[in-house]
């Protein structure tokens, strides 16, 4: 089964770079030759938390596939990796294996099936890293972004594990700050990274949000993701606690307004 229409598209600037989208939306970016490269903005950010972490190999969970951008990132920059791919779309998954050169990705294992029984397969304390980047269109599954679903993911992760979640909001991030708020009540340590123009709402993008049972390297993250290619702000502790003051926590069976981007957002 595929859900909605899959076009695979040459970056003519790169010689072997690709773009995944679905239904007319970016998901994904690759450059085959160079997994270390990284197109998408938020795809740095995730990948700037994941270089604060402490160095060597990690287990690691993706609950959406895209075309593996991240797992493949991590295997080229810990050697040793292991991943667990959890993506619905069985479709999907056989173009990414028959045309971006999946099997080159060592130590990666496929689900095909979807983020909740993914998640709950899992075995406890089994994942250092725990990637939740699902999209139905331009949108983050509610399923996913609920106390349920964040309860999972922290049964799945160590004690000094790390979550990573992309979510895309407009205006005033209402969205983004009810997940934020869902992840602060289930995790004792989390931050919020974004462009500028993002967290001041005057744009609809991603939101990148990061937890951890464990303390964050905050410090490190906020120079990283100030000096980076992206130039975001890094948004923890008070600070964090004064953003999202009011927003709900999402439950299973809450009725949530998603966020829907601007028409000509994707050209």
């Amino acid at each position: 089964m595929t859900f909605g229409e899959v076009e695979l598209l040459h970056d003519l600037d790169r010689a072997d770079g690709w773009m995944l989208s679905m239904g007319g939306v970016p998901q994904s970016y690759v450059d085959l030759d160079d997994p270390t490269y990284l197109d998408f903005s938020y795809v740095r950010l995730m990948a700037e938390v994941i270089d604060c972490l402490p160095e060597g190999p990690l287990d690691a969970v993706h609950v959406g596939g895209g075309a593996c951008t991240i797992p493949r990132y991590v295997s080229a920059t810990r050697p040793g990796s292991r991943h667990i791919v959890i993506e619905p779309d069985a479709g999907l998954v056989q173009l990414v294996r028959d045309q971006l050169d999946l099997k080159s990705v060592p130590r990666l294992k496929v689900r095909v099936t979807d983020g909740r029984a993914g998640a709950a397969a899992l075995a406890d304390a089994s994942a250092d890293l725990f990637v939740l980047d699902a999209f139905s269109g331009a949108t983050m599954p509610v399923e996913l972004a609920t106390a349920q679903y964040m309860a999972e993911i922290s049964r799945v992760l160590r004690p000094g594990g790390t979550l990573l979640i992309n979510v895309a909001d407009g205006k005033g991030l209402p969205f983004a700050k009810r997940v934020a708020a869902t992840v602060e009540e289930t995790f004792a340590h989390a931050a919020l990274l974004a462009e500028p123009g993002i967290l001041r709402g005057r744009r609809f993008g991603n939101v990148v949000l990061t937890a951890s049972p464990a303390e964050l390297p905050v410090g490190p993250l906020t120079r990283r993701a100030a000096g980076g290619l992206t130039q975001a702000r890094c948004v923890a502790g008070d600070d964090l606690t004064k953003l999202v003051a009011g927003a709900r926590p999402i439950r299973d069976g809450d009725a949530v307004l998603t966020p829907v981007p601007p028409p000509d957002l994707f050209g």
